[in-house]
């Protein structure tokens, strides 16, 4: 039995006892009765929109679960073997300005630097601050760059040679 039911029943008992309207005592039974009665009524409307609202929001959640499939799915391509909260980006393999990874020596974050960046040679760590310095004058024993192409020293005095 639900609340408009049972208020009905009372309303039923209280015509049933014949009780004389006139009396203060039976007014006031007779108010309360009103009332719960629209007590119920309100209840009920408020269920129906509560049923109307949780509809609508298992639907959103229906939305939002296709939504972050399509997202978040997308990771499966990944070729880093990274985990699921991929944070690479397929921007880094740009053949004309790439990425490369970098290790803090102090706090062991991994940095994604452009080869500018690289070339540079130092950069602040975002995570700790440490400074990371770049060094790649080992790199080159002199044979690697005969025509001058570069910027190291040995180009440099290559060149000064040649004139």
């Amino acid at each position: 039995m639900n609340l408009t039911e049972k208020i009905s029943y009372i309303k039923g008992l209280a015509e049933g006892l014949r009780l004389d309207e006139s009396k203060p005592e039976v007014k006031v039974i007779n108010a309360i009765i009103d009332l719960l009665d629209d007590i119920a009524l309100d209840v009920t409307d408020m269920e129906d929109l509560y049923d109307e609202l949780s509809a609508q929001v298992d639907e959103i959640d229906q939305d939002l679960a296709t939504l972050e499939s399509d997202v978040y799915d997308d990771d499966e391509d990944c070729e880093c073997d990274c985990d699921d909260f991929c944070d690479c980006d397929d921007d880094f393999m740009d053949e004309e300005d790439p990425f490369y990874e970098v290790t803090c020596g102090a706090c062991n974050q991994k940095i994604n630097v452009s080869e500018d960046v690289l070339l540079e040679g130092e950069i602040e760590c975002p995570n700790c601050g440490e400074l990371l310095e770049f060094d790649f004058s080992g790199l080159f024993d002199g044979d690697c760059c005969e025509d001058g192409c570069c910027s190291c020293d040995d180009c440099d005095e290559n060149s000064e040679d040649s004139e």
